[in-house]
């Protein structure tokens, strides 16, 4: 079978089915009940490599937080995984460079009918997801804002303040590009909506673009599509300030929230 037909059997993608079987990511116990199932593995032999999966299960740390949704936790280890990221923001800031008390009214907005407890879970594992930003090989990270996200207050003027100045120290790394498209431009190819774009180590590994709404997470594989995003982001980050001016426009907005 192919990885495209496998993906067809049991709704995964292609990416997914690469990563495991070139050993990229760790294959979960369901995951192998799956397979073993497709590929009618002989029950005996079924048996043996279950528990050669129990034993093998290293749990990366997101799954300490049981009730994070499936689609979510794959981001998550997709992002850990990823060499680089390219990402387009127009309402609010991505999550890996967040505040805590921005992160917290954001989540608390989103998730309006969930308890305090689920938010405050939600908000740590945002804030060790940045911990990708500062270990010994980084994640590159390039973001074009637009203006809306730098000029909307979220949680306060205290909040938005110190989210700005973070922000600011964020940009101060080498390995971290941050640029803001300005109202000034006008419309432009990224009015759709945030995308991010993200690329691997391994060059077997193709990018994939994230995309999220308010019913689920869409991931593109397809190499046609995957190139037209990279396009639109080249596009966006021609038309955005300059990261020096973008450090000079987010330092002059901080000022609106004192």
């Amino acid at each position: 079978m192919t990885m495209e037909e496998v993906g067809e059997q049991l709704g995964w993608s292609a990416t997914k089915i690469s990563r495991i079987e070139t050993a990229r990511v760790r294959v979960g116990l369901k995951d192998t009940e799956c397979l073993l199932d497709l590929y009618a593995v002989d029950p005996a032999k079924q048996g043996e490599l279950i528990d050669l999966a129990k034993d093998a299960r290293k749990k990366g740390w997101w799954q300490a937080y049981g009730d994070l949704p499936a689609e979510y936790t794959t981001y998550i280890g997709l992002e850990a995984e990823a060499a680089s990221m390219r990402s387009f923001a127009p309402t609010v800031l991505p999550g890996i460079l967040q505040t805590e008390d921005y992160a917290r009214a954001v989540i608390r907005s989103a998730l309006f009918v969930s308890s305090p407890g689920e938010i405050e879970r939600r908000v740590e594992v945002r804030m060790a997801r940045q911990g990708l930003l500062v270990r010994d090989e980084p994640l590159r990270l390039w973001v074009v804002l637009d203006e809306a996200v730098v000029r909307r207050p979220v949680g306060g003027s205290a909040v938005m303040r110190s989210q700005l100045e973070r922000l600011l120290d964020a940009a101060d790394l080498p390995n971290v590009t941050v640029q803001v498209l300005p109202f000034a431009v006008g419309v432009h190819p990224g009015t759709n909506g945030a995308f991010a774009i993200m690329e691997f180590p391994e060059p077997a590994d193709p990018d994939v673009v994230f995309m999220e709404n308010f019913t689920g997470s869409l991931y593109i594989e397809r190499e046609k599509d995957v190139h037209q995003y990279t396009m639109i982001f080249d596009h966006l980050r021609a038309k955005a300030l300059d990261p020096d001016d973008s450090r000079r426009f987010i330092a002059d907005t901080v000022v609106q929230f004192e």
